[in-house]
């Protein structure tokens, strides 16, 4: 908008300088708030030592409903090997397809739903006390489990697909919001820092949104691109228009491994593929986003418009 102005308006009102300056000053606001996801930042989670004795590596894919080269996506994940395999919006027809994988990834957990928002995650790991719910929306499912590694350690895995605020589903984004806020806040009451968590899947919003922010807050999770890039996962159809609208937050007991986009497979959203790796011990060199006032009070306040709780959040321990 700044580069239009200046080709094409005349200097010689003053309501041209008006406008300059007025977006100029969105352009270093909105700057300011995607400085962190840029490489000029402070990475904000450690790179993992030489030494990797328990890792794990998760791929998120919003596969799209409709589309229909599940064989693309098949063959990325047998290319990239993760240990975990986390579908969004899968429904019978990918299930058939994506059960090819169980030779490889024997455990599952299933949903296949016709709504876009059905969910399927295929795992290495043996996975515990494994529950779908319907935490806010009763056709909006949530996955929650507990991986074991190959070290023996065990990691929370909560997985996330909130539908967006749109004029076909939500006028608002008070659901999508509920929903993360109450994952958050059990994450905060039930491990105390104690327990690895991860979190994952699209969360219809991005990086640096209020809600994302309060997520975060809430949880004191980490978000490994920061320092990194954004890695935008969506439009994938739209090379000019991209925004991170999946992701994966964990706790301060992971450093990275890698993080990075897939190819696309014919989805609209491109899959994320991170690989962490379990060293508690540079946890108190690791921070995220500090807590403030009234952002407890604002939580509750989100819960409470949508009849939510934290405790119905199930904890897979």
């Amino acid at each position: 908008m700044l580069l239009a102005e200046c080709i094409w308006l005349d200097f010689a009102h003053p309501v041209t300088w008006l406008l300059v300056v007025l977006t100029l000053a969105c352009f270093v606001y909105q700057s300011w708030w995607i400085y962190p996801y840029t490489s000029l930042a402070k990475p904000e989670v450690k790179p993992s030592g030489t030494a990797q004795h328990s890792t794990i590596s998760i791929v998120t894919a919003n596969v799209l409903m409709t589309n229909r080269n599940a064989r693309k996506l098949i063959d990325l994940v047998r290319q990239y090997n993760p240990h975990i395999l986390v579908t969004l919006e899968t429904n019978d027809w990918w299930q058939s397809h994506l059960d090819k994988l169980e030779d490889v990834y024997p455990h599952t957990i299933k949903c296949p739903l016709d709504n876009l928002y059905g969910m399927h995650v295929y795992s290495r790991l043996p996975l515990e006390s494994a529950e779908t719910q319907f935490l806010v929306e009763d056709d909006i499912p949530s996955m929650h489990a507990q991986a074991v590694l190959t070290s023996g350690d065990k990691v929370r895995l909560h997985f996330l697909h909130p539908a967006p605020p749109s004029p076909t589903e939500n006028e608002e984004s008070a659901e999508r919001d509920a929903e993360l806020v109450m994952v958050a806040k059990n994450i905060e009451d039930t491990c105390n820092g104690y327990q690895p968590v991860i979190v994952t899947g699209d969360m219809n919003d991005v990086a640096w949104s209020r809600t994302t922010r309060l997520f975060r807050k809430i949880s004191q999770l980490l978000d490994p691109r920061i320092g990194r890039g954004m890695f935008n996962t969506f439009h994938a159809k739209y090379w000019f228009m991209r925004w991170p609208l999946d992701h994966l937050f964990h706790s301060e007991h992971f450093t990275l491994d890698k993080i990075t986009r897939l190819p696309g497979y014919g989805s609209d959203h491109f899959a994320l593929y991170t690989q962490l790796s379990l060293e508690p011990q540079k946890a108190p060199n690791q921070s995220g986003v500090d807590k403030e006032d009234g952002d407890e009070q604002l939580a509750e306040s989100i819960m409470a418009e949508q009849n939510a709780s934290s405790h119905n959040v199930h904890n897979p321990t």
